[in-house]
C-alpha cells in the first residue's frame, strides 16, 4: 500500500527498463541502478562489524512482537522444500512454521479494520468477485492479509507477492500460505528474488489472471513486458501509489495501456486518510523505534508538503521540533507558510538540521552533495513511496565506511569521522521500521476492494483503456463504513434542502472538482 509519497513534488519516474527480465537481471530507471538493489551488493565499501548484506537483509520486523521474524539461516526460501499442513506447496515464504504467529497478527489487525470487515460481511453472499483472478503486488503485512482474505471471501482467486523487499512480515506471509493462498514473498529479498516472486504470481499452471492490484506498477510492467498476450486479457488494474499511477499515465499517453485502470492513490479516502493521518503517526513511531531520538528542540527539514509531508510536519511540530519545508509547488509552499513552517531550499539548512525526511516521490531529492554537508549524527530517512529519493548509491564508495547499528539502521562514516544515520537504506521508514495504523489501512483496503469490484463487474464499454479516478460515491461509501466506529451520526437532508442544493439525498454530496 502507498503510505508515503505526496503528490506535490512528485517527479515523473521513467518506465522501468525490463529488458533483462527474462534472466532476472537488475532492472533500472533510464539505465540508473534502481534502489531496490540486491542485498548482496557491496560496491567496494568497507564494512564494519557485519556486512552490508546483513545490514540490508536483517529479517527482524519491529512491527512483530512475537520475535518470529528473526533471521533463521542463510538458506534462500527458494532453496527450501516447504509444505503446509494440508500438503500445499504453491508458495515461497521464509518459514511456513511461523504461520501461528502470523494468524495472531492478522486477528489483531482485523479488530482495527472495521470498514473492510464490514464490506466483507455485506458482500460475502453476493460474491461480486466470483470469477476474478487477481495478481496482487503490495506490501505484505497483517493489514494486507485482511484485504486478501476479504477478496477471497468475495469470490476471487488470488496470487500475491510483495512490492517492497523489506516490508514483508514473514509470519504473516506464512499464515497466508498456510491458509491456502499462493504467496511468494519474504523480508530481505534480493533483486533477483523480487522479480522471481512476481513472475511466479503472474505465470502459473492453469492460471490466467484477469485483474491486477498493484503498488508501484511492478506487476503491471512485468506482465506487459514479458507476457503481453496475457496482459491483453486483463479486465482492469487498480493502482495505489504515486509511482505506479505515474507509470500508468505514461503508458496511457504512449497508447500502450490496453486495459482500464483505476487510480486509487488520488481518491479522497486514500489521499486524506492513508497519506495524511497514517504518516502523521507512523513517522514518529518509526523514528523512535529506529533511533531512540528525542524530538524536542530538534531541527527537521521535511522535503515535500503534500498530504504525507503535511502529516509529518504536524507530528514533528507537535513534539517540539523546529520544522523547515522544501517544496517545488507554490500552492503547497503557501500552505506550509500559512501553517507556520518556513519554506527553504535544502542547501540553505542542510548544515543545520538534525533530521532530514523526504516525502516527495521524486528522485535524488537528497544528493551526495547534500549528505557531504550534513552535520555529524544527522538522521536521514524517506517516507515517500519511491526508494530513489535519497541517492544511496552515491554512498557506495571506498572512502566511506558502512557500520550496522541495528536492524535497518546504518552509520555511514566519512574519512574525517563524521557519520550520518541512514534509515532503511532510503526505503519507506514507516513500513520497514515500525507498524502502520490498521484503521487507516482499512480505509485504503476498502477503497481497493471496491475499485476491483467496479472494474471487474463494469459492463463492456463503461471504461476505456485509460486511467480513471474512483467514483465519488465509492469514496463516500468507504467513509460511511468507518463512521460507526466513532458512533458518528450523519445529518440527513430534507427533500427541500436536497432540492435547494441540487443533490441526491443519498449522495454524492460534493462535485468531482471539490477539494476536501
Amino acid at each position: 500500500m502507498e503510505t508515503g509519497a505526496s503528490t506535490s513534488a512528485a517527479g515523473q519516474p521513467a518506465d522501468r527498463d525490463l529488458s533483462g527480465i527474462n534472466n532476472h537481471k537488475v532492472l533500472d530507471f533510464q539505465g540508473t541502478p534502481e534502489s531496490k538493489q540486491s542485498s548482496s551488493s557491496k560496491r567496494g565499501s568497507r564494512i564494519r562489524s557485519r556486512s552490508l548484506s546483513a545490514s540490508s537483509t536483517d529479517s527482524f520486523n519491529s512491527a512483530s512482537y512475537t520475535g518470529s521474524s528473526s533471521d533463521e539461516d542463510d538458506v534462500s526460501p527458494r532453496d527450501k522444500q516447504q509444505k503446509t499442513s494440508k500438503g500445499l506447496t504453491d508458495f515461497c515464504v521464509r518459514n511456513i512454521e511461523l504461520h501461528a504467529f502470523g494468524r495472531r497478527e492478522i486477528e489483531i489487525a482485523e479488530q482495527e479494520m472495521p470498514g473492510i470487515v464490514a464490506l466483507r460481511k455485506r458482500a460475502s453472499e453476493d460474491k461480486p468477485l466470483k470469477g476474478a483472478k487477481i495478481v496482487g503486488c503490495t506490501h505484505i503485512n497483517a493489514q494486507t492479509a485482511v484485504l486478501i482474505e476479504t477478496l477471497a471471501e468475495l469470490g476471487a482467486q488470488v496470487r500475491w507477492t510483495a512490492c517492497n523487499i523489506y516490508s514483508t512480515q514473514n509470519e504473516v506471509a506464512a499464515a497466508l500460505a498456510e491458509a491456502g493462498f499462493p504467496v511468494f514473498a519474504w523480508r530481505g529479498e534480493t533483486e533477483e528474488d523480487f522479480w522471481w516472486c512476481i513472475d511466479r504470481c503472474v505465470n502459473a499452471e492453469n492460471w490466467q489472471p484477469n485483474m491486477i492490484l498493484d503498488d508501484g506498477g511492478d506487476a503491471t510492467h512485468l506482465m506487459l513486458k514479458k507476457y503481453p498476450a496475457m496482459f491483453k486479457l486483463i479486465k482492469g488494474i487498480v493502482e495505489e501509489s504515486v509511482t505506479g499511477v505515474h507509470r500508468l499515465y505514461q503508458l496511457s499517453k504512449a497508447s500502450k495501456l490496453t486495459v482500464p485502470a483505476m487510480n486509487v492513490n488520488d481518491s479522497v479516502t486514500k489521499t486524506k486518510f492513508d497519506n495524511l493521518y497514517s504518516c502523521k503517526e507512523s513517522i514518529i513511531d518509526s523514528l523512535k523505534r529506529s533511533t531512540d531520538v528525542m524530538f524536542g528542540g530538534k531541527q527537521v527539514v521535511v522535503c515535500g508538503y503534500g498530504e504525507v509531508g503535511k502529516g509529518c510536519c504536524q507530528a514533528l511540530k507537535g513534539l517540539g521540533c523546529v520544522v523547515y519545508v522544501t517544496e517545488i509547488d507554490p500552492i503547497c509552499a503557501l500552505q506550509a507558510c500559512m501553517d507556520g513552517f518556513r519554506v527553504v531550499k535544502l542547501n540553505e539548512v542542510i548544515r543545520l538540521v538534525d533530521i532530514v525526511v523526504t516525502a516527495t516521490g521524486n528522485k535524488n531529492v537528497v544528493s551526495r552533495e547534500h549528505m557531504d554537508k550534513m552535520k555529524n549524527g544527522c538522521i536521514l530517512c524517506n517516507i515517500g513511496h519511491s526508494n530513489t529519493e535519497i541517492d544511496v548509491g552515491s554512498l557506495r564508495t571506498p572512502e566511506l565506511t558502512w557500520e550496522k547499528v541495528r536492524s535497518q539502521v546504518d552509520h555511514v562514516i566519512w574519512p574525517d569521522g563524521k557519520r550520518i544515520i541512514l534509515i532503511a537504506e532510503g526505503r519507506l521508514i514507516n513500513l520497514t521500521c515500525s507498524s502502520i495504523p490498521s484503521f487507516v489501512v482499512s480505509i485504503t483496503a476498502a477503497t481497493q476492494a471496491l475499485a476491483l469490484i467496479e472494474l471487474f463487474n463494469a459492463p463492456q464499454g463503461r471504461y476505456k483503456s485509460d486511467v480513471y479516478l474512483l467514483p465519488k460515491k465509492m469514496d463516500e461509501y468507504v467513509a460511511s463504513l468507518h463512521l460507526p466506529t466513532f458512533d458518528a451520526h450523519l445529518t440527513e437532508l430534507s427533500d427541500d434542502q436536497a432540492k435547494y442544493l441540487g443533490l441526491n439525498k443519498a449522495g454524492p454530496f460534493k462535485p468531482n472538482y471539490y477539494r476536501y
